[in-house]
């Protein structure tokens, strides 16, 4: 199936950050937080302006992005879980990801 947000909405997969512990002690599923990562699936147009002109997006199919916590709708398509957002809750686009971690919540980052 095929999904093409319209306007300024884009469909993001979460990216998973691995199995989180504290203090030796694994987290349970159910109590972890969703990861604030994920990759652009696919992305609209863009918005319209008040004179009708067309806004493109910042943000492109296979970007990695930084997003709210809170930001999107949860949907699920072919039995895989994605969330459809508006491009204002991108807070950042992740370059040169595969090197290094961002971790948001501390705003530092780890080597892999």
């Amino acid at each position: 199936m095929t999904v093409r947000p319209l306007h300024d909405r884009i469909l993001v997969q979460r990216i998973d950050e691995g199995e989180q512990k504290v203090g030796g002690i694994i987290i349970p599923d159910s109590a972890k937080e969703k990861p604030q990562q994920g990759k652009v699936i696919a992305a609209g147009n863009g918005k319209f302006k008040d004179d009708g002109k067309r806004v493109p997006l910042d943000v492109k199919p296979g970007d990695t992005i930084l997003f709210g916590k809170y930001a999107g709708q949860e949907i699920k398509l072919d039995c895989e879980e994605y969330f459809i957002t508006k491009e204002d809750d991108v807070l950042a686009v992740i370059e040169g990801h595969a090197k290094k971690k961002l971790t948001a919540i501390t705003g530092k980052t780890k080597k892999k």
